[in-house]
Protein backbone atom coordinates (compact mmCIF):
# COMPACT_ATOMS: atom_id res chain seq x y z
CA UNK A 1 0.00 0.00 0.00
CA UNK A 2 1.73 3.34 -1.29
CA UNK A 3 2.25 5.87 1.64
CA UNK A 4 0.08 8.61 2.11
CA UNK A 5 0.63 12.03 0.73
CA UNK A 6 2.59 14.10 3.79
CA UNK A 7 0.27 16.98 5.59
CA UNK A 8 0.90 20.54 5.70
CA UNK A 9 2.74 21.39 9.03
CA UNK A 10 0.26 24.42 9.60
CA UNK A 11 -2.25 21.96 9.53
CA UNK A 12 -1.38 19.38 11.32
CA UNK A 13 -0.56 22.13 14.02
CA UNK A 14 -3.48 24.13 13.59
CA UNK A 15 -1.77 27.48 13.06
CA UNK A 16 -2.10 29.70 10.46
CA UNK A 17 0.84 30.66 8.05
CA UNK A 18 1.63 33.73 9.90
CA UNK A 19 1.97 32.30 13.04
CA UNK A 20 4.08 33.76 15.56
CA UNK A 21 7.04 31.55 17.12
CA UNK A 22 5.62 31.64 20.72
CA UNK A 23 2.00 31.00 18.38
CA UNK A 24 3.56 27.78 17.26
CA UNK A 25 5.37 26.80 20.60
CA UNK A 26 2.32 26.85 22.36
CA UNK A 27 0.23 24.72 19.65
CA UNK A 28 2.82 21.95 19.46
CA UNK A 29 2.77 21.77 23.65
CA UNK A 30 -1.39 21.13 23.48
CA UNK A 31 -1.38 18.81 20.92
CA UNK A 32 1.66 16.85 22.11
CA UNK A 33 0.18 16.38 25.38
CA UNK A 34 -3.29 15.33 23.70
CA UNK A 35 -1.70 13.17 21.85
CA UNK A 36 1.08 11.49 23.67
CA UNK A 37 0.84 7.65 23.68
CA UNK A 38 1.26 7.42 27.30
CA UNK A 39 -2.45 9.56 27.40
CA UNK A 40 -3.93 7.26 24.84
CA UNK A 41 -3.26 3.61 26.16
CA UNK A 42 -6.15 2.12 24.13
CA UNK A 43 -4.79 3.24 20.67
CA UNK A 44 -1.16 2.63 20.91
CA UNK A 45 -0.64 2.63 17.71
CA UNK A 46 -3.12 5.58 16.18
CA UNK A 47 -1.61 7.83 18.93
CA UNK A 48 2.26 7.04 18.02
CA UNK A 49 1.96 7.91 15.02
CA UNK A 50 -0.17 11.18 15.49
CA UNK A 51 2.44 11.94 17.71
CA UNK A 52 5.32 11.61 15.28
CA UNK A 53 3.15 13.35 12.72
CA UNK A 54 3.42 16.56 14.93
CA UNK A 55 6.86 16.33 16.15
CA UNK A 56 7.76 16.15 12.49
CA UNK A 57 5.28 19.36 11.77
CA UNK A 58 7.04 21.09 14.99
CA UNK A 59 10.83 20.18 13.92
CA UNK A 60 9.78 22.25 10.87
CA UNK A 61 8.23 25.12 11.54
CA UNK A 62 10.17 25.81 14.92
CA UNK A 63 13.53 26.02 12.68
CA UNK A 64 13.48 29.45 10.87
CA UNK A 65 15.47 27.86 8.14
CA UNK A 66 13.62 24.83 7.81
CA UNK A 67 10.10 26.90 7.88
CA UNK A 68 11.30 29.40 5.40
CA UNK A 69 12.49 26.39 2.97
CA UNK A 70 9.11 24.57 3.34
CA UNK A 71 6.84 28.53 3.05
CA UNK A 72 8.93 28.19 -0.74
CA UNK A 73 8.99 24.72 -1.31
CA UNK A 74 6.37 22.92 0.38
CA UNK A 75 7.36 19.22 0.58
CA UNK A 76 9.81 19.19 -1.87
CA UNK A 77 12.42 21.15 0.06
CA UNK A 78 12.04 18.09 2.30
CA UNK A 79 12.62 15.77 -0.74
CA UNK A 80 15.60 17.61 -1.15
CA UNK A 81 16.99 17.62 1.61
CA UNK A 82 16.10 20.42 2.90
CA UNK A 83 14.52 20.09 6.42
CA UNK A 84 17.78 18.53 7.14
CA UNK A 85 18.43 14.87 8.23
CA UNK A 86 18.67 11.87 6.58
CA UNK A 87 15.53 12.36 4.35
CA UNK A 88 13.89 15.34 5.94
CA UNK A 89 10.26 15.43 6.47
CA UNK A 90 8.86 12.46 4.64
CA UNK A 91 11.91 10.35 4.82
CA UNK A 92 12.82 10.12 1.25
CA UNK A 93 15.71 9.50 0.33
CA UNK A 94 15.59 9.59 -3.62
CA UNK A 95 15.47 12.91 -5.52
CA UNK A 96 12.40 13.79 -7.18
CA UNK A 97 12.95 17.93 -8.60
CA UNK A 98 8.96 18.12 -10.09
CA UNK A 99 7.95 20.25 -7.11
CA UNK A 100 11.16 22.36 -6.54
CA UNK A 101 12.44 22.98 -10.33
CA UNK A 102 8.26 23.95 -10.58
CA UNK A 103 8.24 26.58 -7.81
CA UNK A 104 11.62 27.80 -8.78
CA UNK A 105 10.51 28.19 -12.41
CA UNK A 106 7.41 29.64 -11.84
CA UNK A 107 8.99 32.48 -9.46
CA UNK A 108 10.81 33.65 -12.56
CA UNK A 109 8.28 33.08 -15.17
CA UNK A 110 8.62 30.51 -16.95
CA UNK A 111 7.39 26.77 -17.62
CA UNK A 112 10.05 23.16 -18.03
CA UNK A 113 10.46 23.21 -21.14
CA UNK A 114 10.74 27.20 -22.02
CA UNK A 115 14.21 28.42 -23.27
CA UNK A 116 14.57 30.26 -20.35
CA UNK A 117 13.46 34.08 -21.90
CA UNK A 118 13.10 37.23 -19.43
CA UNK A 119 10.84 40.54 -19.77
CA UNK A 120 11.96 43.70 -18.11
CA UNK A 121 10.55 47.44 -18.22
CA UNK A 122 13.11 49.84 -18.08
CA UNK A 123 11.95 53.40 -16.97
CA UNK A 124 13.21 56.62 -18.41
CA UNK A 125 12.74 60.11 -17.69
CA UNK A 126 11.42 62.12 -20.51
CA UNK A 127 14.93 64.01 -20.72
CA UNK A 128 17.00 60.51 -20.84
CA UNK A 129 14.76 58.89 -23.65
CA UNK A 130 15.30 62.50 -25.68
CA UNK A 131 19.38 62.95 -25.25
CA UNK A 132 20.45 58.87 -24.16
CA UNK A 133 21.92 57.54 -21.24
CA UNK A 134 23.51 54.57 -19.31
CA UNK A 135 20.82 53.05 -16.93
CA UNK A 136 22.73 50.24 -14.94
CA UNK A 137 19.57 47.21 -15.04
CA UNK A 138 19.55 45.09 -12.11
CA UNK A 139 17.34 42.24 -11.98
CA UNK A 140 17.10 38.61 -11.14
CA UNK A 141 17.83 35.53 -13.24
CA UNK A 142 18.17 31.50 -12.94
CA UNK A 143 21.85 30.53 -13.32
CA UNK A 144 23.70 27.39 -13.23
CA UNK A 145 24.62 26.71 -10.01
CA UNK A 146 28.44 27.39 -9.34
CA UNK A 147 29.35 25.51 -6.60
CA UNK A 148 27.74 22.04 -8.44
CA UNK A 149 29.19 23.32 -11.85
CA UNK A 150 25.13 22.52 -12.34
CA UNK A 151 25.03 18.85 -11.85
CA UNK A 152 23.24 18.90 -8.87
CA UNK A 153 25.31 16.78 -6.55
CA UNK A 154 26.93 17.48 -3.40
CA UNK A 155 30.80 18.51 -3.36
CA UNK A 156 32.83 15.38 -3.94
CA UNK A 157 30.11 13.36 -5.34
CA UNK A 158 28.81 12.54 -8.49
CA UNK A 159 25.44 11.98 -10.20
CA UNK A 160 24.76 8.52 -11.28
CA UNK A 161 23.42 7.55 -14.97
CA UNK A 162 19.49 7.20 -15.26
CA UNK A 163 18.58 4.21 -14.76
CA UNK A 164 15.42 4.40 -16.40
CA UNK A 165 16.54 5.93 -19.88
CA UNK A 166 19.93 4.98 -19.47
CA UNK A 167 21.40 8.59 -19.31
CA UNK A 168 19.22 9.73 -22.84
CA UNK A 169 17.25 12.02 -20.63
CA UNK A 170 13.75 10.33 -23.29
CA UNK A 171 11.92 7.35 -22.66
CA UNK A 172 10.42 5.45 -25.89
CA UNK A 173 7.04 3.96 -25.88
CA UNK A 174 4.55 2.87 -28.58
CA UNK A 175 1.17 4.66 -29.68
CA UNK A 176 -1.60 3.75 -31.13
CA UNK A 177 -2.77 0.93 -33.09
CA UNK A 178 0.04 1.09 -35.44
CA UNK A 179 2.58 1.11 -32.93
CA UNK A 180 4.34 4.59 -33.78
CA UNK A 181 7.57 5.34 -31.76
CA UNK A 182 7.40 8.15 -29.99
CA UNK A 183 9.62 9.86 -26.92
CA UNK A 184 8.87 11.89 -23.64
CA UNK A 185 10.82 13.21 -20.94
CA UNK A 186 12.18 10.77 -18.51
CA UNK A 187 9.63 11.16 -15.17
CA UNK A 188 13.04 9.28 -12.74
CA UNK A 189 15.21 12.01 -13.29
CA UNK A 190 13.27 14.93 -15.40
CA UNK A 191 15.00 14.43 -18.46
CA UNK A 192 18.33 15.25 -17.25
CA UNK A 193 19.60 11.80 -17.93
CA UNK A 194 21.10 11.16 -14.41
CA UNK A 195 20.07 11.32 -10.91
CA UNK A 196 21.55 12.62 -7.58
CA UNK A 197 21.82 10.78 -4.35
CA UNK A 198 23.62 13.60 -2.54
CA UNK A 199 22.37 16.94 -3.34
CA UNK A 200 24.07 20.34 -3.41
CA UNK A 201 23.52 21.93 0.15
CA UNK A 202 23.51 25.58 -2.31
CA UNK A 203 21.04 24.37 -5.00
CA UNK A 204 19.20 21.49 -3.36
CA UNK A 205 19.84 19.68 -6.01
CA UNK A 206 18.43 21.68 -8.89
CA UNK A 207 21.76 22.31 -10.53
CA UNK A 208 20.27 25.86 -11.00
CA UNK A 209 19.55 28.80 -8.81
CA UNK A 210 18.32 32.57 -8.07
CA UNK A 211 21.03 34.98 -8.53
CA UNK A 212 20.87 39.17 -9.13
CA UNK A 213 22.25 40.14 -12.26
CA UNK A 214 23.06 44.10 -13.69
CA UNK A 215 23.42 45.27 -17.11
CA UNK A 216 24.73 48.66 -18.08
CA UNK A 217 22.32 49.68 -20.84
CA UNK A 218 23.09 52.25 -23.55
CA UNK A 219 19.98 53.99 -24.36
CA UNK A 220 20.44 55.76 -28.03
CA UNK A 221 18.80 59.61 -28.16
CA UNK A 222 15.34 59.68 -29.57
CA UNK A 223 14.24 56.58 -27.87
CA UNK A 224 10.09 56.85 -28.06
CA UNK A 225 7.77 54.73 -24.99
CA UNK A 226 7.49 51.15 -25.69
CA UNK A 227 10.45 50.94 -27.29
CA UNK A 228 12.61 47.44 -26.92
CA UNK A 229 15.93 45.51 -27.37
CA UNK A 230 17.46 42.10 -26.66
CA UNK A 231 20.05 41.17 -24.81
CA UNK A 232 20.77 37.61 -26.14
CA UNK A 233 21.87 35.26 -23.37
CA UNK A 234 21.03 37.23 -20.39
CA UNK A 235 18.04 35.37 -19.15
CA UNK A 236 17.59 31.92 -17.33
CA UNK A 237 19.24 29.01 -17.43
CA UNK A 238 16.55 26.58 -17.58
CA UNK A 239 19.11 23.16 -17.25
CA UNK A 240 22.60 22.90 -16.81
CA UNK A 241 24.76 22.80 -20.18
CA UNK A 242 21.69 24.73 -21.89
CA UNK A 243 22.37 28.03 -23.25
CA UNK A 244 20.23 30.96 -20.92
CA UNK A 245 17.52 32.36 -22.89
CA UNK A 246 17.38 36.41 -23.89
CA UNK A 247 16.78 39.12 -21.79
CA UNK A 248 13.69 41.45 -23.27
CA UNK A 249 14.10 45.44 -22.27
CA UNK A 250 11.09 47.43 -22.45
CA UNK A 251 11.42 50.93 -22.35
CA UNK A 252 8.84 53.46 -20.39
CA UNK A 253 9.04 57.14 -20.65
CA UNK A 254 7.65 58.80 -17.69
CA UNK A 255 5.56 62.04 -18.32
CA UNK A 256 6.96 65.18 -18.54
CA UNK A 257 5.63 68.03 -16.75
CA UNK A 258 5.40 70.77 -19.26
CA UNK A 259 6.44 68.44 -22.73
CA UNK A 260 4.70 66.13 -24.64
CA UNK A 261 6.36 63.72 -27.84
CA UNK A 262 4.45 63.96 -30.99
CA UNK A 263 6.76 62.07 -32.74
CA UNK A 264 10.31 64.33 -32.93
CA UNK A 265 8.78 67.64 -31.65
CA UNK A 266 7.81 68.39 -28.43
CA UNK A 267 4.69 70.29 -27.82
CA UNK A 268 4.17 72.46 -24.70
CA UNK A 269 1.31 74.70 -23.76
CA UNK A 270 2.21 78.70 -22.19
CA UNK A 271 -0.08 81.34 -21.31
CA UNK A 272 0.57 84.93 -22.09
CA UNK A 273 -1.27 87.79 -21.11
CA UNK A 274 -4.24 89.99 -23.14
CA UNK A 275 -2.13 92.78 -23.79
CA UNK A 276 1.28 90.58 -25.35
CA UNK A 277 -1.27 89.03 -27.43
CA UNK A 278 -3.16 91.93 -28.43
CA UNK A 279 0.54 94.25 -28.97
CA UNK A 280 2.83 91.38 -29.42
CA UNK A 281 6.39 90.44 -27.40
CA UNK A 282 8.49 88.01 -25.81
CA UNK A 283 8.11 85.66 -23.84
CA UNK A 284 9.74 83.25 -21.55
CA UNK A 285 9.05 79.46 -22.53
CA UNK A 286 10.55 76.07 -21.01
CA UNK A 287 12.43 73.99 -22.97
CA UNK A 288 14.43 70.74 -23.21
CA UNK A 289 17.67 72.55 -22.25
CA UNK A 290 16.47 75.48 -20.02
CA UNK A 291 14.54 78.46 -20.73
CA UNK A 292 14.46 80.51 -23.83
CA UNK A 293 12.15 83.59 -25.41
CA UNK A 294 10.33 82.96 -28.04
CA UNK A 295 8.60 86.48 -30.72
CA UNK A 296 4.75 86.62 -29.95
CA UNK A 297 3.47 88.52 -33.15
CA UNK A 298 1.22 91.20 -32.28
CA UNK A 299 -3.18 89.92 -32.63
CA UNK A 300 -1.86 86.23 -31.68
CA UNK A 301 -4.99 84.62 -31.04
CA UNK A 302 -5.78 81.33 -28.11
CA UNK A 303 -4.70 78.38 -29.52
CA UNK A 304 -2.00 79.62 -32.04
CA UNK A 305 0.75 77.77 -32.03
CA UNK A 306 4.53 79.42 -32.16
CA UNK A 307 7.30 77.33 -33.01
CA UNK A 308 11.20 77.22 -32.12
CA UNK A 309 13.22 75.51 -34.23
CA UNK A 310 15.56 72.79 -33.21
CA UNK A 311 14.63 72.52 -29.94
CA UNK A 312 12.58 68.95 -30.35
CA UNK A 313 13.98 65.57 -29.94
CA UNK A 314 17.43 64.77 -31.53
CA UNK A 315 16.67 62.32 -34.69
CA UNK A 316 18.81 59.39 -35.17
CA UNK A 317 20.14 60.19 -39.10
CA UNK A 318 20.98 63.41 -37.00
CA UNK A 319 19.46 66.95 -36.41
CA UNK A 320 16.35 67.22 -34.02
CA UNK A 321 13.00 67.93 -34.41
CA UNK A 322 11.19 71.17 -33.35
CA UNK A 323 9.47 72.53 -30.16
CA UNK A 324 5.65 73.36 -30.59
CA UNK A 325 3.87 76.17 -28.34
CA UNK A 326 0.13 76.59 -28.36
CA UNK A 327 -0.40 80.02 -26.72
CA UNK A 328 -3.29 80.33 -24.19
CA UNK A 329 -4.71 83.71 -22.96
CA UNK A 330 -4.19 84.42 -19.14
CA UNK A 331 -7.17 86.42 -17.88
CA UNK A 332 -7.16 88.55 -14.90
CA UNK A 333 -9.49 87.18 -11.84
CA UNK A 334 -9.14 90.29 -9.92
CA UNK A 335 -9.67 93.73 -11.00
CA UNK A 336 -9.25 96.75 -9.24
CA UNK A 337 -12.13 99.59 -10.13
CA UNK A 338 -9.49 101.70 -12.85
CA UNK A 339 -9.00 98.43 -14.54
CA UNK A 340 -12.10 97.96 -14.81
CA UNK A 341 -13.13 101.11 -16.14
CA UNK A 342 -10.19 100.79 -18.41
CA UNK A 343 -11.41 97.49 -19.61
CA UNK A 344 -15.08 98.63 -20.34
CA UNK A 345 -13.67 101.97 -22.22
CA UNK A 346 -11.76 99.51 -24.73
CA UNK A 347 -14.76 97.11 -24.99
CA UNK A 348 -16.67 100.05 -25.91
CA UNK A 349 -13.72 101.85 -28.22
CA UNK A 350 -13.29 98.24 -29.92
CA UNK A 351 -16.78 97.95 -30.58
CA UNK A 352 -18.34 94.07 -30.81
CA UNK A 353 -17.94 93.84 -34.69
CA UNK A 354 -14.31 94.81 -35.21
CA UNK A 355 -13.14 91.70 -33.27
CA UNK A 356 -12.78 89.41 -35.96
CA UNK A 357 -13.60 86.03 -34.00
CA UNK A 358 -16.46 87.42 -32.92
CA UNK A 359 -17.96 88.90 -36.65
CA UNK A 360 -17.44 85.40 -37.58
CA UNK A 361 -19.16 83.56 -34.29
CA UNK A 362 -21.97 86.18 -34.38
CA UNK A 363 -22.31 85.69 -38.88
CA UNK A 364 -22.69 81.92 -37.99
CA UNK A 365 -25.17 82.27 -35.53
CA UNK A 366 -27.01 84.21 -37.88
CA UNK A 367 -27.03 82.05 -40.56
CA UNK A 368 -28.16 79.30 -37.86
CA UNK A 369 -31.20 81.01 -36.85
CA UNK A 370 -31.63 82.81 -39.44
Amino acid sequence: MADAAPRDPYELLGVSRDASPDEIKAAFRKLASKHHPDRNPGDDDGAHDRFKQINAAYQILSDPQKRAAYDRFGHAAGQQGGFGGQGGFNGAVDVDLQDLLGSLFGAFGFQKGARGDLRKEVVLTFHEAAFGTTKKVAYDRAVSCGDCHGTGAAAGTKPDTCEACGGRGKIRFTQGLLGFVAERPCSHCNGRGFTVSKPCETCRGVGIMAAENTLDVTVPPGLEDGATTLVQGAGNVTRAGRAAGDLELVFRVEEHTFFKRQKDDVFCTVPITFTVAALGGEVEVPTLEGKAKVRVPAGTQPGSQLRLRGKGIPRRNGGRGDQKIEVTLEVPTELTARQRELLEELAKELGEEVLPQRRTFVEKLKDLFG
